[in-house]
Protein backbone atom coordinates (compact mmCIF):
# COMPACT_ATOMS: atom_id res chain seq x y z
CA UNK A 1 0.00 0.00 0.00
CA UNK A 2 1.40 3.41 -1.00
CA UNK A 3 2.49 5.71 1.75
CA UNK A 4 0.30 8.79 2.19
CA UNK A 5 1.48 12.37 2.60
CA UNK A 6 -0.23 12.62 5.99
CA UNK A 7 1.67 9.56 7.25
CA UNK A 8 4.98 11.13 6.20
CA UNK A 9 4.03 14.44 7.80
CA UNK A 10 2.86 12.81 11.04
CA UNK A 11 6.07 10.77 11.43
CA UNK A 12 8.23 13.82 10.77
CA UNK A 13 6.33 16.14 13.13
CA UNK A 14 6.21 13.44 15.82
CA UNK A 15 10.00 12.99 15.61
CA UNK A 16 11.26 16.50 14.78
CA UNK A 17 8.49 18.87 15.91
CA UNK A 18 8.94 22.46 14.73
CA UNK A 19 12.05 21.59 12.71
CA UNK A 20 9.80 20.43 9.85
CA UNK A 21 7.10 22.76 8.55
CA UNK A 22 5.28 24.28 5.56
CA UNK A 23 3.95 20.96 4.28
CA UNK A 24 2.28 21.19 0.87
CA UNK A 25 1.86 19.43 -2.45
CA UNK A 26 3.59 21.14 -5.36
CA UNK A 27 3.05 19.67 -8.82
CA UNK A 28 2.10 16.29 -7.33
CA UNK A 29 5.22 16.16 -5.14
CA UNK A 30 4.90 16.29 -1.37
CA UNK A 31 7.13 19.17 -0.21
CA UNK A 32 8.18 20.64 3.09
CA UNK A 33 10.83 22.83 4.68
CA UNK A 34 13.31 21.97 7.41
CA UNK A 35 15.61 23.87 9.72
CA UNK A 36 19.01 23.64 8.05
CA UNK A 37 20.83 22.54 11.20
CA UNK A 38 18.69 19.36 11.32
CA UNK A 39 19.20 18.29 7.68
CA UNK A 40 21.31 15.19 8.37
CA UNK A 41 19.05 13.88 11.14
CA UNK A 42 15.89 14.36 9.08
CA UNK A 43 17.31 12.85 5.89
CA UNK A 44 18.78 9.91 7.80
CA UNK A 45 15.38 9.35 9.43
CA UNK A 46 13.62 9.44 6.05
CA UNK A 47 16.09 6.91 4.67
CA UNK A 48 16.20 4.49 7.60
CA UNK A 49 12.61 4.51 8.85
CA UNK A 50 11.08 1.13 7.99
CA UNK A 51 7.80 2.73 6.88
CA UNK A 52 9.21 5.67 4.91
CA UNK A 53 12.18 4.06 3.08
CA UNK A 54 13.37 7.06 1.04
CA UNK A 55 16.51 5.22 -0.07
CA UNK A 56 17.29 7.18 -3.23
CA UNK A 57 18.56 10.76 -3.54
CA UNK A 58 17.30 11.91 -6.93
CA UNK A 59 18.75 15.40 -6.79
CA UNK A 60 20.36 18.01 -4.60
CA UNK A 61 20.64 21.60 -5.79
CA UNK A 62 20.97 25.19 -4.65
CA UNK A 63 18.85 28.28 -5.18
CA UNK A 64 19.74 31.95 -4.69
CA UNK A 65 16.99 34.35 -3.59
CA UNK A 66 18.74 37.75 -3.55
CA UNK A 67 15.54 39.67 -2.72
CA UNK A 68 14.78 37.62 0.42
CA UNK A 69 15.88 38.68 3.87
CA UNK A 70 19.37 37.67 5.01
CA UNK A 71 18.20 34.44 6.67
CA UNK A 72 16.60 33.18 3.44
CA UNK A 73 19.14 34.24 0.80
CA UNK A 74 19.95 30.67 -0.26
CA UNK A 75 18.27 27.29 -0.18
CA UNK A 76 19.37 23.71 -0.61
CA UNK A 77 16.73 21.45 -2.13
CA UNK A 78 16.76 17.67 -1.75
CA UNK A 79 14.61 15.33 -3.86
CA UNK A 80 14.19 11.85 -2.37
CA UNK A 81 12.45 8.81 -3.82
CA UNK A 82 10.88 5.77 -2.18
CA UNK A 83 11.03 3.11 -4.90
CA UNK A 84 8.92 0.62 -2.96
CA UNK A 85 5.86 2.90 -3.00
CA UNK A 86 7.01 5.08 -5.93
CA UNK A 87 6.75 8.16 -3.71
CA UNK A 88 8.79 11.31 -4.22
CA UNK A 89 9.36 14.17 -1.78
CA UNK A 90 11.06 17.54 -1.93
CA UNK A 91 12.83 19.05 1.07
CA UNK A 92 13.97 22.67 1.21
CA UNK A 93 16.38 24.14 3.76
CA UNK A 94 16.89 27.92 3.76
CA UNK A 95 20.32 29.37 4.55
CA UNK A 96 21.61 32.85 5.36
CA UNK A 97 23.80 35.09 3.21
CA UNK A 98 26.93 33.10 4.20
CA UNK A 99 25.45 29.71 3.27
CA UNK A 100 26.61 26.68 5.20
CA UNK A 101 24.94 23.30 5.80
CA UNK A 102 26.13 19.84 6.88
CA UNK A 103 27.02 17.36 4.16
CA UNK A 104 24.87 14.32 3.53
CA UNK A 105 27.61 12.54 1.57
CA UNK A 106 27.95 10.07 4.44
CA UNK A 107 24.23 9.22 4.05
CA UNK A 108 23.98 9.22 0.25
CA UNK A 109 27.29 8.71 -1.56
CA UNK A 110 25.77 10.17 -4.74
CA UNK A 111 25.47 13.56 -3.03
CA UNK A 112 29.26 13.94 -3.18
CA UNK A 113 29.24 15.34 -6.72
CA UNK A 114 25.92 17.13 -6.28
CA UNK A 115 27.26 19.02 -3.28
CA UNK A 116 30.45 19.88 -5.16
CA UNK A 117 28.42 21.23 -8.07
CA UNK A 118 26.21 23.26 -5.72
CA UNK A 119 29.27 24.70 -3.99
CA UNK A 120 30.89 25.45 -7.34
CA UNK A 121 27.90 27.34 -8.70
CA UNK A 122 26.35 28.86 -5.54
CA UNK A 123 29.11 28.93 -2.94
CA UNK A 124 27.10 26.87 -0.45
CA UNK A 125 29.57 25.30 1.99
CA UNK A 126 28.78 21.68 2.84
CA UNK A 127 30.45 21.26 6.21
CA UNK A 128 32.20 17.92 6.57
CA UNK A 129 32.43 17.23 2.86
CA UNK A 130 35.67 15.35 2.18
CA UNK A 131 36.61 17.08 -1.07
CA UNK A 132 34.65 20.29 -1.58
CA UNK A 133 36.34 21.80 -4.61
CA UNK A 134 35.45 23.06 -8.08
CA UNK A 135 33.90 20.47 -10.33
CA UNK A 136 32.96 22.35 -13.51
CA UNK A 137 34.51 25.80 -13.28
CA UNK A 138 38.18 26.70 -13.27
CA UNK A 139 39.98 26.37 -9.95
CA UNK A 140 41.16 29.99 -10.26
CA UNK A 141 37.60 31.31 -10.32
CA UNK A 142 36.76 33.36 -7.21
CA UNK A 143 33.02 33.80 -7.79
CA UNK A 144 30.05 31.48 -8.06
CA UNK A 145 28.29 31.92 -11.44
CA UNK A 146 24.73 30.91 -10.49
CA UNK A 147 24.44 33.62 -7.88
CA UNK A 148 22.22 36.43 -9.09
CA UNK A 149 24.93 39.06 -8.57
CA UNK A 150 27.18 37.27 -11.08
CA UNK A 151 27.21 39.26 -14.36
CA UNK A 152 25.45 37.64 -17.30
CA UNK A 153 28.39 38.39 -19.56
CA UNK A 154 32.01 39.26 -19.19
CA UNK A 155 32.23 42.88 -20.32
CA UNK A 156 35.91 42.43 -21.13
CA UNK A 157 35.38 39.77 -23.76
CA UNK A 158 36.93 40.62 -27.10
CA UNK A 159 36.08 37.40 -28.91
CA UNK A 160 32.39 38.27 -29.41
CA UNK A 161 30.89 40.49 -32.06
CA UNK A 162 27.51 41.87 -30.93
CA UNK A 163 26.26 41.91 -34.52
CA UNK A 164 25.97 38.13 -34.36
CA UNK A 165 23.70 38.31 -31.32
CA UNK A 166 21.19 40.86 -32.61
CA UNK A 167 22.56 43.67 -30.45
CA UNK A 168 23.21 46.35 -33.02
CA UNK A 169 20.87 49.07 -34.04
CA UNK A 170 19.35 49.12 -37.51
CA UNK A 171 21.07 52.44 -38.30
CA UNK A 172 24.62 51.19 -37.81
Amino acid sequence: MAIENTAIQNKLVETFGDNVFNFQVEKDIFSFEINADKNTAIILFLKNNEDLRFHFLTDLCGIHYPDNDDDHQFAVVYHLHNWYDNKRIKIKAFLNDTPKIKTISNIFLSSNWMERETWDFYGIDFTGHSQLKRILNMDEMISHPMRKEFPMEDSGRTDKDDRFFGRTSINS
